[in-house]
Parts: C-alpha cells; structure tokens; sequence
C-alpha cells in the first residue's frame, strides 16, 4: 500500500496530490506518468508527474475531479493509502540544449510543465513559461515556475490576469517580447494542445504535446491508448506520451477521447452523495 503525504485542492477542482513511492521517486524523470487505483475496486487511471522529492521518496501530480475515480481520489487525506501506484511509465521528455523553449500549461498541465521547465532550464536553455486559464483563480504554482523561467507569460480568458484571450495569442504575446522559440512544449488539455499545435504549425516551430488518451494498463498491452501519428498506429503509453503537435490527427483522438465520458461522470450523478464514491 502506498501512503498519501498530502491531497488537498490548490484552486477550484485542482487537486495536489503527494504519494511516498521510494521506487517511483528514485527513477522518475520529467514527461514520466504513473497509474493508479484509489481502492482494491476500482479503475487504473493516468496521472502526469509534476514534481517529485527523491530523498523523501514522494512524487507529486496535480489532478482535476472529474469522474467517480477523481472523486476518491479528492477524499484521500494524509495517512490514507492507496493499493496501486505503478511508475515512471511512458518515455521522458527529451532535455538538450535547442536554445529558447516555450513550455505552455494549462489546467493540470500547469503541474506538469513544471519538471520539464526545470529541467531544460539546467540543460542550459532560454525556458519560457506560459501559463494559460479561463481566469486569474485557476492560476497556480506561478512561484515555482517564475524560479525556473527566465520569461513567464499569463493569458487568462477574462483578461483578470496577463494578456486577455485565448491560447491564439501566443504568436502575437512572442512577437511583441522579440521571442522566436527553437521549441515548444505543451502539456494540458487536450483542446489547448491541439490549438497550440495549430497556431504553431505554420510558423515553423516544432511543438512537442504531451498526450492523456483513455489508458488501461499503461504498458501497451491493451492498445487503448492508440493514437494516428504521422499516419502510423503509435501508443500513448509506450511510443509516448510525448509526440509531434504538428503530426497528430487531432479529429480522430478527439472523437476517441470523448467515447467513454458519459460513463465517466455516470456514477456522480447517480452516487447521492452516497459512500460509493
């Protein structure tokens, strides 16, 4: 059983959550997942690493609530274990010296941005952090990546913090800060990864995006996590989960991404607040 060191909610719906997994922790590199059950019951999801502490043997993810196994997770509280904690999986993210690097997070991705920020940073790169939100209250670990950035940018929807809009206005904010990026790297949603992809394609910078398909086993077994990659079948889970935006049939893992939600918030809405969940 692995113990939970910390689980409580940064921002609304987001959740830090801290597991001490010594093994896990002493091998786990920037881009790595982990997957995980909440109870011996129920359903093995994915979690993106977004820090980890290799001496107290702990690593960290940040999570959005959205389904009945985020919902467990949510009531996790420290002291509590859980029986599945599988990891690093997935390749790492490839760290070399490109020059400048815009790292672009967004809702969970925030999280995970942040080891590969660091990283490249040591690597002895120009890192340039950009962190989007539909507003300035879903803004978090903003201290830990301005550490870690030479230049951090803000675009929130609502325009209450950093440039107002959209992720569109990414060309424009680089423009107008003289910055042309050797590479940029994006983890989040599945929507801002794709439309950053979009945005980036035709100015000829290569866009790395971190993919989070419906995943089962994680270890390219059960091929779930299929996705279409230059016109060849690659895994999530094993050829990834970092792939080439520019590359990536976004219209085919849209539709595969949205098979199962109804059966993901199924069992909120008829748990009734009860034990279940």
């Amino acid at each position: 059983m692995y113990s939970i060191v910390e689980r409580r909610m940064i921002v609304p719906n987001m959740h830090e959550f801290i597991v001490r997994a010594p093994v896990v922790a002493e091998s786990v590199k920037p881009g790595n997942f982990i997957m995980l059950r909440p109870d011996p019951t129920g359903e093995r999801i994915p979690l993106s690493v977004a820090d980890w502490d290799r001496e107290a043997g702990t690593v960290t993810s940040i999570f959005m609530q959205v389904g009945g196994t985020t919902a467990k997770l949510a009531r996790l509280k420290p002291g509590d274990t859980i029986p599945t904690y599988v990891g690093p999986l997935g390749k790492e993210t490839v760290i070399d010296k490109f020059g400048t690097v815009l790292c672009v997070g967004g809702c969970y991705g925030i999280g995970s941005i942040y080891p590969i920020a660091r990283a490249l940073k040591e690597a002895g790169n120009r890192v340039v952090v950009l962190l989007e939100a539909r507003s300035s209250f879903l803004l978090y670990w903003e201290d830990k990546l301005a550490r870690v950035a030479n230049d951090l940018f803000v675009i929130t929807r609502d325009g209450t913090k950093g440039r107002k809009g959209h992720i569109d206005k990414i060309p424009e904010l680089m423009g107008a800060a003289g910055i042309v990026p050797d590479r940029v790297i994006v983890n989040g949603c599945t929507f801002q990864m794709m439309r950053v992809s979009e945005v980036t394609k035709p100015l000829g910078w290569k866009t790395i995006v971190n993919m989070n398909p419906i995943m089962i086993d994680g270890t390219g077994m059960c091929g779930v996590c299929r996705l279409s990659v230059g016109g060849k079948t690659k895994f999530a889970c094993v050829d990834g989960p970092d792939f080439d935006g520019h590359e990536i049939d976004w219209a085919e893992f849209l539709a595969r991404r949205k098979g199962y939600s109804p059966e993901e918030v199924d069992p909120l809405r008829h748990s009734s607040c009860r034990s279940r969940f």
